[in-house]
């Protein structure tokens, strides 16, 4: 299958010389990374063409990688039920500039691409309703930013007197401990039976 997936790799990347970075096997996976402005045209082929086929967009999604000048890598998995095969699709943006929408390439990036721009911020151009999907509306951030912070900002609760949700700072009432540092799980500095052995390199 690896040596099926590199002449597939090499197939595309000598059809799409200016529109392909680079092409990797990994863990039995085919890497495609693309230039951002030429998404559209490689999804298409890869869609079109008899020896790829690659008719259904199973997920879209993003990682981040904040230290990057380029710090989102958006990744497309694809799936050709045709040649029983995957591959995966990746290009780099930052947190301006826009990727192109694959909706009308793929229907289904639709809400795939709704969820990275609602948990990433990365903007899609031309999406038909690019708005939050998970997330409150009114929500501020993208919850699955490196920086972003495991609390979140704000949290909600009924307020019964106002009859409404209401919106208020994190409160983190566990800011100030007291640590039993006897306790095995917080720190125990005294000799358990059976660490003598380990010191004593039998």
């Amino acid at each position: 299958m690896t040596k099926a997936l590199e002449d597939l790799g090499d197939y595309i990347a000598a059809a799409l010389p200016q529109e392909v970075i680079g092409t990797e096997v990994k863990l039995d996976e085919l890497i495609v990374v693309v230039q951002r402005n030429a998404l559209v045209k490689v999804m298409t082929f890869l869609r079109d063409d008899a020896n790829c086929l690659f008719k259904q967009c199973m997920d879209v999604t993003a990682t981040d990688y904040p230290e990057r000048e380029e710090r989102f890598e958006v990744v497309y998995n694809l799936l050709s039920l045709s040649h029983n095969m995957r591959v995966r699709v990746k290009v780099l943006t930052d947190e301006e500039t826009p990727v192109p929408s694959i909706v009308g390439v793929y229907n289904s990036a639709n809400w795939f691409e709704r969820e990275v721009w609602d948990m990433f911020g990365v903007y899609f151009a031309d999406h038909p309703d690019l708005r939050r999907m998970l997330s409150d509306y009114g929500f501020e951030g993208h919850p699955l930013r490196k920086e972003f912070p495991l609390t979140g900002y704000v949290e909600l609760r009924y307020d019964e007197d106002q009859k409404r949700v209401v919106y208020e700072p994190v409160k983190l009432p566990q800011d100030f401990r007291n640590f039993d540092f006897m306790s095995p799980w917080e720190g125990m500095q005294s000799i358990l039976p059976g660490d003598e052995k380990a010191e004593g390199g039998a």
